[in-house]
């Protein structure tokens, strides 16, 4: 599939790859009339030597290219939840260019009828990008303008997210740092929990028994079963089966109502859950908080709270003693590093949801870092996956956030 570029306003008659996905602008182009090529050619004063150098600095940090892809990529095992299945991983892959670098991120649509929207999405908004400087910051701001009146949820917060994380990844290249460095702490092991679906009995045991076997202290299962009865006895075996120091953490994925919720929960203390997630509507923060006080169990929520603002209210609610932001709806980098900080500021543990490979450089600069979700959505396509051992994510030395792509399976996954 071939990725349209589009151009940006006063770019007519460059070509579209020197435009697009190629050179900076002007990199092929002569020096400006009355202006040397060279800043140190004879007869240039110090002082506009000082200033080219300055400018040709100022060049090699700014957005110079952006390419989005979209791909359907199969995944081990299907994510079945209690009011849905995900069969495939579709994803968009992002390649921003900042000078000479390219910083590579991705976002996870669940569904591929948005795929083709949200690659569109995030070309657009690059494109609305290309020629600033690669400040975080500043692009974060920016963004939030533009989409002021169309709002930044859905579709729109998620191209940002994206486009936020292949900056960082882009900085991070151009300073040879890993991003957890660049960040300002350093990559190190990271305690993961493996996490699985709506299995069944049979299945959940088999795959408990095979993450137990790898070295994982954690597990989550999926559950939301059409009766109480069903859900506690999965949770019954896989607890037998794993044992007391095992820890297991149980998802509803928002499947109940606050009173069914409330019933269940009671149910779910023999088994001594670690946590339980998003019993109820996640946006129902105060029946969440009604089950926080009833159940006497540890609610675990925030993988989607779009944006700071949401998490914020669900603390301020009191909904949960346990967040877990997802990189892509929080606001990708930038949108973590506010969430981390308001973890800190109300004691709260803070675990990722998905997007493994740049979580675990986040989670190391997260005062509150809890637990990172191991569930591998971009393996397929990743030039070098996020390694695990002992039930630890091992995230690496090498410049970025670790996301490189292997072209040749994405090619077979374009969608």
């Amino acid at each position: 599939m071939k990725t349209d570029t589009m151009e940006p306003a006063g770019a007519a008659g460059a070509s579209s790859q020197t435009a697009g996905f190629g050179l900076p602008p002007g990199a092929a182009g002569a020096a400006s009339p009355g202006r040397s090529a060279d800043p140190l050619a004879p007869g240039v004063a110090p002082a506009a030597s000082a200033h080219a150098h300055a400018e040709t600095a100022a060049d090699g940090r700014r957005i110079t290219g952006i390419r989005a892809r979209a791909v359907n990529v199969p995944l081990e095992y299907p994510v079945r939840t209690g009011v849905g299945v995900v069969a495939t991983a579709p994803l968009v892959l992002i390649d921003l260019q900042v000078g000479e670098v390219t910083g590579h991120a991705y976002v996870f649509t669940y569904t591929p009828l948005a795929l083709a929207s949200t690659r569109a999405m995030v070309q657009a908004l690059g494109e609305a990008i290309r020629g600033q400087p690669a400040a975080p910051f500043d692009i974060d701001r920016h963004l939030a303008s533009r989409l002021r009146l169309l709002g930044r949820g859905g579709i729109a917060g998620m191209a940002c997210a994206g486009l936020d994380m292949a900056l960082w990844d882009a900085l991070a290249r151009l300073q040879r740092l890993p991003l957890a460095t660049l960040l300002g702490g350093s990559p190190r092991p990271l305690p993961a929990y493996d996490s699985h679906s709506m299995d069944g009995e049979a299945l959940a045991l088999e795959r408990a028994a095979r993450a137990v076997d790898a070295g994982f202290r954690a597990i989550k299962t999926k559950i939301g079963y059409a009766t109480l009865a069903e859900d506690c006895r999965v949770v019954g075996a896989l607890r037998r089966r794993i044992g007391d120091g095992v820890q297991l953490m149980v998802d509803y994925n928002q499947s109940l109502s606050v009173p069914e919720a409330a019933r269940r929960l009671r149910a779910l203390r023999e088994f001594d859950p670690a946590w339980v997630e998003e019993p109820t509507l996640q946006e129902d923060y105060a029946g969440h908080a009604r089950l926080r006080a009833a159940a006497e169990l540890p609610i675990q929520m925030g993988e989607n709270w779009c944006g700071v603002e949401e998490m914020q209210g669900a603390l301020e609610a009191g909904a949960c003693d346990l967040a877990m932001p997802d990189a892509m709806k929080i606001g990708g980098v930038t949108g973590w590093l506010k969430a981390a900080a308001l973890a800190e500021r109300h004691g709260l543990p803070v675990s990722s949801h998905i997007f493994q490979e740049v979580s675990a450089h986040l989670l190391a600069v997260t005062p509150t870092a809890h637990w990172l979700e191991r569930m591998d959505l971009a393996a397929p396509i990743l030039a070098r996956p996020l390694a695990f051992r002992d039930g630890m994510a091992q995230p690496g030395e090498e410049p970025g956030s670790g996301v490189d792509w292997n072209e040749e399976a994405v090619g077979r996954y374009l969608a």
